[in-house]
């Protein structure tokens, strides 16, 4: 079966194994365990999806897959990337670098209807928020990867950062004392006319 016959892989998933497989071979759990590890910013692919996107690869004819045994562990499929996947590889890496896909913020589906809480409860509920992220803005600073890695930990440190101080922007705004409510001026159309005091007493 070819690539034209089959459903293509993702382009970015195909393009993060191809590049992987492209500096060593490696087989299936050593590169779930490196995207986990390092590269957990540009994807949530489980093992599962993993493996079924290394078989869609292997029958494109980008990768080759051979059983290995080592010792006495279990036989494991070795993985390697073949001259047609270098094209791929080539190919997908000018079209990632060249485009950009829309970034779609789930957390901004409760800002939405934010109104619908009190400020003060509503800022306590982004407080949370705003300890799990400068959480993992701690986390990011202190990984160091080598080479090319360390522009995907640079983009994902600048991106935290600047939801951080968003998130101090509006914490600010939500807890600023709000100006009191415009009185309303008496109004007197319903009140009788006062007569003068001559004509009251004659």
């Amino acid at each position: 079966m070819t690539i034209q016959t089959m459903r293509r892989p993702d382009p970015a998933h195909a393009l993060l194994f191809l590049g992987l497989l492209r500096q060593q071979r490696m087989h299936g759990y050593q590169l779930h365990e490196f995207i986990d590890r390092d590269l957990a910013s540009c994807t949530d692919m489980k093992r599962p999806t993993a493996y079924l996107l290394l078989d869609r690869l292997a029958r494109a004819g980008w990768i080759t897959r051979r059983t290995e045994r080592s010792g006495r562990r279990p036989a494991r499929q070795v993985y390697r990337l073949t001259p047609a996947g270098e094209t791929e590889f080539q190919r997908l890496l000018r079209e990632n670098l060249s485009t950009h896909a829309a970034t779609r913020f789930r957390d901004d589906i409760g800002l939405a209807f934010i109104d619908a809480l009190p400020a003060r409860e509503a800022a306590t509920l982004l407080d949370a928020r705003r300890a799990s992220i400068a959480a993992r803005l701690e986390a990011a600073r202190a990984v160091a990867h080598p080479d090319e890695g360390q522009l995907v930990m640079d983009h994902l440190v600048h991106h935290l950062a600047a939801e951080l101080a968003w998130l101090d922007r509006l914490l600010a705004r939500l807890r600023a004392p709000r100006p009191p409510a415009p009185r309303r001026p008496r109004s007197t159309a319903s009140r009788p006319a006062t007569r003068p005091a001559k004509e009251r007493s004659s």
